[in-house]
């Protein structure tokens, strides 16, 4: 099944009929399970991290720095209780710094947002970022990108007793949310010329915009749309299926940096022995009920 069909299923197990109000109530991923897989993920051989100096630095250093979120219901979200990270792009992260390092504890973490991730990597703060982070030609332009190994595509959020709006065809004349930084107003600008755009730094700034009626909907990836969804508040529901042009998620890397041949071929092997697979049921599948895992994007 496509990724696109995937999230459309996803959506239709977390509404309820007619009303679209949000009937899961928040399920956790399974922590022993997440953490089991990543302490069986694979392991780089010598050879293999000394033939990128991207990844011998960060041998060298012992300590993989990370650019992501904490706040990701199914990406990237800290347990407060144990302090750790867990979902599909904090996975990723941890596989990789396992395959590197032999131990994927071994990561300092740094927060970012959709305004500071390239700035981040060109100042050399982090030796990677891994936040749902859309490939696009302007982000290329200053930072290099490995995979993708996720896609998506842009989706609109209203508030579960909204009516008017049914799809991004009804935003003209309407305040709508975005994330600066993101894709999402260029995807405004492109379907919904005649709406009135509202930025916002953060995501939960652009959904408390709605949530308090100063905005008539939000746009952004459809992905972090049903990660709000799958918390199970039931107040605000999908308006309408996935649209625009596909969406990959990339890891993003120092302009330049060799990193991405290693990075690719990491994630080639954890696509193959069905690593990715697991990965995506444990964080997302059972999460949204969903239950068919979808086909990796193809990497270069």
């Amino acid at each position: 099944m496509s990724i696109n069909s995937l999230l459309k299923s996803s959506v239709a197990a977390l509404a309820i009929a007619g009303g679209g109000a949000v009937c899961a109530q928040g399920t956790p991923i399974d922590a022993a399970a997440f953490d089991a897989l990543v302490a069986q993920g694979p392991v780089a051989s010598a050879e293999a991290v000394a033939a990128s100096p991207w990844a011998s630095k960060i041998k060298q250093a012992g300590t993989l720095r990370l650019g992501g979120t904490q706040t990701s219901n199914l990406f990237s979200l800290l347990n407060e209780k144990d302090g750790k990270l867990r979902g599909f792009d904090a996975g990723i992260a941890q596989l990789l710094t396992r395959y590197i390092l032999g131990d994927a504890s071994k990561v300092q973490f740094a927060q970012v947002n959709s305004s500071t991730r390239e700035q981040v990597l060109i100042n050399g703060q982090v030796d990677m970022v891994v936040a749902t982070y859309s490939i696009t030609p302007a982000r290329a332009e200053k930072i290099s990108f490995a995979g993708p190994y996720y896609t998506s595509q842009a989706g609109v959020l209203v508030k579960a007793n909204n009516q008017a709006i049914q799809s991004y065809n009804d935003l003209g004349g309407k305040k709508v949310a975005t994330q600066a930084g993101s894709t999402g107003p260029a995807i405004l600008a492109q379907f919904a010329p005649k709406s009135t755009v509202q930025e916002f730094q953060t995501h939960q700034e652009a959904l408390d915009s709605l949530r308090q009626g100063r905005v008539a909907a939000y746009v952004t990836d459809y992905t972090l749309l049903l990660n709000t969804l799958s918390l199970g508040t039931g107040d605000a529901k999908l308006a309408g299926a996935p649209f625009g042009a596909q969406d990959p998620y990339g890891i993003g890397l120092p302009k330049g940096s060799d990193g991405v041949a290693f990075v690719n071929a990491f994630l080639k092997k954890i696509e193959a022995d069905g690593t990715w697979a697991k990965l995506w049921t444990i964080a997302i599948g059972q999460r949204t009920g969903s239950t068919a895992v979808p086909t990796p994007p193809a990497l270069p």
